[in-house]
């Protein structure tokens, strides 16, 4: 089994990726390990004094079952952002499309917070999910713990997902390329409503970060955090 730390330690954006099989997506590369994987090209060829990843937004653009290389580029850096684009070729088609933006914390005063977050108990509280039949692969480097009140082909009416999720091998990984690779470790929550597996995949995502992430205390790189999808 093939841990995050090894693959960050050994991964060269210019030369062939080739997925390992616990970090497959059925026949492709789990999504969040490719988006991980163009943070961790971004951050390689980015230029000096990088600020903190702020935000991004991902689509993924077709099949990355072959061997995988990554394109940077550098589309402006300013006074306040750096913005980079990142390209993961499947031989001579574009299979994922990523546009990160750097950028550092800055006061205001005017603030605004309606957001709140899900009220759960820790994550000591929740049943971790253990070995799923049929399960893509890439489940298995995760410690996943649902502490919704639905879960995945049940029928619910409810169609939200909520768990604590946990890299099982992330030491040290740059924590925002670790984030990253948690991102797609939930099924989308229409699942929630299904009451057999039918095909799903994710097509796009959109991130923001309001304050650099930070190492956790339970593995150095990412520690459990509540992840939801909706």
């Amino acid at each position: 089994m093939t841990s995050l730390t090894q693959i960050i330690g050994d991964f060269n954006p210019s030369s062939e990726f080739n997925t390992p099989e616990n970090w497959l997506q059925g026949r492709t590369i789990y999504g969040g390990l490719a988006t991980a994987l163009a943070l961790q090209a971004a951050l390689r060829d980015a230029p000096p004094d990088l600020p903190p990843l702020k935000s991004a937004q991902i689509v993924f653009v077709g099949p990355a079952s072959k061997s995988l290389t990554f394109k940077t580029a550098v589309l402006r850096q300013g006074k306040s952002a750096t913005c980079i684009s990142v390209d993961c070729m499947a031989g001579a088609d574009v299979a994922l499309r990523v546009m990160f933006i750097f950028a550092d914390p800055r006061p205001s005063k005017i603030q605004h917070d309606f957001y709140q977050f899900p009220v759960v108990s820790g994550p000591e509280n929740y049943q971790s999910l253990g070995v799923v039949r049929g399960a893509p692969a890439s489940l298995s480097n995760f410690e996943l713990r649902f502490a919704g009140k639905s879960l995945p082909v049940t029928g619910s009416d409810h169609p939200e997902l909520m768990a604590w999720v946990r890299h099982l091998g992330a030491s040290g990984v740059d924590p925002a390329v670790a984030l990253l690779a948690l991102g797609d470790s939930l099924p989308l929550a229409v699942m929630a409503s299904f009451t057999e597996f039918a095909p799903i995949s994710s097509m796009t995502w959109a991130l923001d970060i309001a304050l650099p992430v930070v190492a956790g205390e339970s593995n150095g790189s990412c520690c459990a955090r509540p992840v939801s999808a909706r």
